[in-house]
């Protein structure tokens, strides 16, 4: 069954029993993966704890996979066999074991695939036409014209806010069909303004903050180690009237994803599985790759405290001055902690 992105939702929530299949693919990956999300959380709700996830690009070993849906789970849990096409151009032999497994799934285990555009040929094969007969496939394509702002004004719905037409035809400029940095716009919208009404002048407003010193570099500086780059970057940000808690929020969110690469690395995955988990670009990577290798966990573990006691001093519910504690959170993830103290931003 094909289901349109905008049904999977309503689909998942108004049927008991989940499809023991779902085929996600597509080039607008905030989409994929929030809809995958959506999925492993049903999942997990109606009973399928074990969570098994397989990254299969060129050096996949399918056999593997095929004796993974042949057995149990180890602790007689239903389970979510979670696998991502890195390689959509499936081998003869891979959409044989994928065919023969969609003739006869196993009922303790629900099949997760996410992939990127799938070919015609893709479209024809055995795998995909038994996918469609016993499960539900979605396809996910870029937004443009309405459709975008459609789906612009319900994520701002979602969090509570209500734009003009008018308003979301400005933000849909600004992000020009990227549904990522609409996303992050939309954050920092909720983050200056909370929920309620937001007029063309607010949203007009923060697109001109991003348009100048950018908090995404203050978060790259401090992940590049780069200190001096930090203090020049935080002043800036102070001079030209952006929002403490914009900067924070971007802060947060590189020392968050740093946790968990740190994390899955020391589980055993690659940081290349990771990058792909997050949809992390090439020119991030490097940076990314080198933080994780010099911090250690309980130096981001500090990070996030920190990062904690900034957003407590921003809305007034403690004691400080929010730009030395956002250069204190900052020097702390640039791997610089011990005399932030005493420094300020001028």
């Amino acid at each position: 069954m094909k289901l349109r992105p905008d049904q999977l939702a309503a689909v998942i929530a108004n049927k008991g029993d989940l499809a023991p299949v779902y085929l996600l693919s597509g080039e607008e990956p905030l989409q994929l993966d929030e809809a995958a999300d959506l999925i492993r959380r049903a999942a997990k709700s109606r009973g399928f704890i074990d969570r098994e996830l397989f990254f299969a690009d060129r050096e996949f070993d399918w056999s593997t996979f095929a004796a993974t849906c042949a057995t149990s789970s180890v602790f007689s849990d239903s389970r979510v066999l979670d696998l991502r096409l890195i390689e959509t151009g499936l081998t003869q032999e891979a959409g044989a074991l994928l065919a023969d497994y969609l003739s006869r799934p196993t009922n303790d285990a629900l099949l997760l695939i996410s992939a990127g555009k799938l070919s015609a040929a893709n479209q024809k094969s055995r795998w995909f036409q038994a996918i469609d007969r016993i499960g539900v496939i979605v396809q996910f394509w870029p937004l443009e014209g309405v459709q975008l702002l459609d789906w612009l004004d319900r994520r701002m719905n979602s969090k509570g806010m209500l734009a003009d037409r008018s308003g979301l035809k400005i933000l849909a400029a600004r992000v020009e069909g990227n549904l990522l940095a609409a996303a992050q716009e939309i954050d920092k919208l909720f983050i200056l303004y909370g929920a309620g009404k937001i007029v063309d002048e607010m949203i007009l407003s923060a697109v001109a903050d991003s348009a100048r010193f950018d908090a995404f570099d203050l978060a790259q500086a401090a992940v590049d180690g780069d200190g001096a780059r930090v203090y020049r970057i935080l002043a800036g940000l102070r001079q030209e009237g952006v929002a403490p808690a914009v900067a924070l929020w971007a802060l947060m969110r590189e020392a968050r994803l740093l946790v968990d690469l740190v994390a899955r690395r020391e589980g055993g995955q690659s940081a290349e599985q990771v990058f792909r988990q997050h949809f992390i670009w090439s020119k991030r990577k490097d940076a990314l790759a080198q933080a994780a290798q010099r911090l250690t966990r309980s130096q981001l573990h500090e990070v996030l405290v920190l990062g904690a006691a900034a957003d407590r001093i921003i809305k007034g519910l403690q004691v400080g001055e929010p730009w030395n504690a956002l250069l204190t959170v900052c020097l702390q993830l640039a791997g610089m902690p011990d005399d932030s103290s005493r420094l300020s931003v001028a």
